[in-house]
């Protein structure tokens, strides 16, 4: 009976410990409006991600999609802090710049390399949602708003393409559309948010880059261990 090397891999879910705790302590700062604590633990979340991606992909092989992962988080850490690493730039275009091109990482990975299904049919309803966003936030964007409507379709695109992954990436997209859809609003038509939805922001962006992660680990390793079952 075949049997899979249990040398092929690390324990998958230590790596994510760090991310996991500065995880908790940022958002708690958060939703306390503790900026002194929050600021400099939002520039440590992306790279312990980093982290425990680097920790659970110990021999998986697969560097395309690893490669794109570890972009998308590298781009989403610059999207983090773009105020604080580029002060005299306009710090929301940026933002949007930045976290853009994460997203067409994990659009490319979602598709070519981590797919598990053919895309689902209810993913299309993320059309209804950008056309939404844009009619809602359009006319408080002023200038940006091209560049608001851009980043709503890729966005839109990273949900609808995890559609075709592992539920925990699926999982993780949607969270992703849930923080940035609060983001949108809390930037353009604050009136209409609540205080607390600064800390649901943060708390729906890490646990979606989490299950992003973790979705494609666990994707990888499983297709590692089925490449060596059927080589022994």
């Amino acid at each position: 009976m075949p049997t899979t090397s249990t040398s092929v891999v690390r324990p998958l879910w230590w790596g994510f410990v760090p991310y996991i705790v500065v995880s908790i302590v940022h958002v708690a700062a958060r939703f306390a409006a503790h900026d002194a604590l929050a600021d400099p633990t939002k520039l440590l979340l992306m790279p312990a991600l980093m982290l425990a991606v680097f920790w659970g992909w110990h021999r998986l092989g697969a560097p395309h999609a690893r490669g794109l992962l570890l972009a998308g988080l590298l781009f989403s850490w610059l999207g983090d802090g773009a105020g604080t690493f580029f002060p005299l730039a306009p710090t929301l275009p940026l933002m949007l710049l930045f976290f853009g091109v994460a997203h067409l990482c994990y659009m490319r990975a979602f598709w070519q390399h981590l797919a598990v299904k053919k895309l689902s049919c209810w993913a299309f309803s993320f059309a209804a949602w950008w056309l939404v966003l844009v009619i809602v936030i359009g006319p408080r964007a002023g200038g940006l708003i091209i560049a608001v409507a851009m980043y709503g379709v890729v966005l839109g695109g990273t949900a609808a393409l995890s559609t075709r992954c592992h539920p925990l990436v699926m999982c993780g997209g949607l969270f992703f559309l849930a923080s940035d859809t609060i983001l949108s609003f809390r930037i353009f038509a604050l009136e209409l948010m609540p205080d607390w939805t600064s800390g649901m922001v943060m708390l729906t962006y890490t646990v979606g880059q989490g299950l992003i992660a973790a979705g494609a680990l666990l994707t990888v390793r499983r297709r590692a261990a089925l490449a060596q079952g059927l080589r022994t």
